[in-house]
């Protein structure tokens, strides 16, 4: 399937724009330049009944309650995107809206410890902990702790299945959901949607190498279920799931392959493919129209999930 028209139009824009790509700048730096180019499609926020920065333990998080919401909404954790390095509460405060919206659920965003400052497993624990935490104040965020689900985009995908796969093999807490948007499974870069679309589709080979680089500890990480969910060699009694891909990704083909393992071991796995659509276009929904239907169709899977 063509590129579409419309996410054609955000590549040329940021391509005049001129970043360049993080492995070439500091961490600092390429935290200032995702948030500019994040603004080049803005995502107008939306309004909801409430925001509330708290802390969980040591952990930042931001409470979204959605404007139509009762109590004891279902919990969403959400996990943002940026390849563990770059991203924070701020660069995913529209997407957390409109998913409060359109699931009507508690969306609980975390801005876990980033890398290199924080290597794995800082970041994966601070998912937990923050997981942990949503649970254990369920009345504080006016949340229910019984119908608690996980999400993320990109590398927040990969720290939302490693949280599922945390709370499984820790006996707690109970998840039913994971939400994963064109999720990092595992650092292998000889797939064939890597070699497909290695440059000129916003996130590159060697940005993925430089953020893999930056994220583990050590080599024996790579094969860490936690830190990539794709090298876990049991997956079973896991939540039901939905994965979401772009065509023109480099995540692609790993994407696909986790949810076809997860249905294999036995678990409920709906794949949500956009074979026209770029890595990130959940932060395009004011630029693309197909961003947008597929982010109020993983809203009402969501929603239905969590009923």
């Amino acid at each position: 399937m063509p590129l579409d028209p419309q996410a054609r139009l955000v590549l040329e824009e940021r391509a005049r724009a001129g970043f360049p790509p993080p492995s070439e700048v500091s961490p600092e730096v390429a935290r200032r330049n995702m948030t500019t180019r994040m603004a080049l499609t803005p995502v107008t926020p939306e309004s909801v009944a409430s925001v509330r920065d708290l802390t969980a333990g040591s952990i930042p998080v931001r409470v979204y309650r959605p404007a139509a919401g009762k109590a004891q909404l279902p919990m969403l954790l959400y996990f943002h995107g940026g390849g563990w390095v770059v991203g924070d509460l701020d660069t995913h405060d529209g997407i957390c809206r409109q998913l409060a919206n359109r699931a009507e659920c508690v969306v609980v965003s975390v801005d876990y410890r980033l890398a290199p400052e924080a290597r794995f497993p800082g970041a994966a624990e601070d998912c937990y902990a923050a997981t942990l935490w949503a649970v254990e104040n369920a009345g504080l965020i006016e949340g229910d702790a019984g119908r608690l689900a996980v999400g993320g985009d990109s590398a927040g995908g990969n720290l939302a299945a490693a949280v599922a796969l945390m709370a499984r093999d820790r006996g707690r807490p109970v998840i039913a959901y994971q939400l994963l948007i064109y999720p990092v499974t595992e650092p292998d870069f000889t797939t064939t949607s890597y070699r497909d679309n290695a440059e000129g589709y916003g996130l590159s080979k060697a940005d993925m190498e430089y953020f893999w680089r930056q994220y583990l500890a050590s080599d024996a990480d790579r094969t860490n279920p936690y830190a990539a969910p794709g090298r876990a060699k049991d997956l079973a009694h896991l939540p039901a799931s939905l994965i979401i891909t772009a065509g023109y990704d480099v995540l692609r083909d790993e994407a696909e392959t986790f949810a076809a393992r997860l249905r294999a071991a036995g678990n409920t796995v709906e794949l949500a493919q956009h074979p026209g659509l770029i890595h990130g276009f959940f932060g395009m929904t004011g630029a693309v129209d197909e961003a947008r239907r597929a982010l109020d169709a993983a809203a009402a899977s969501l929603k239905k999930a969590l009923a």
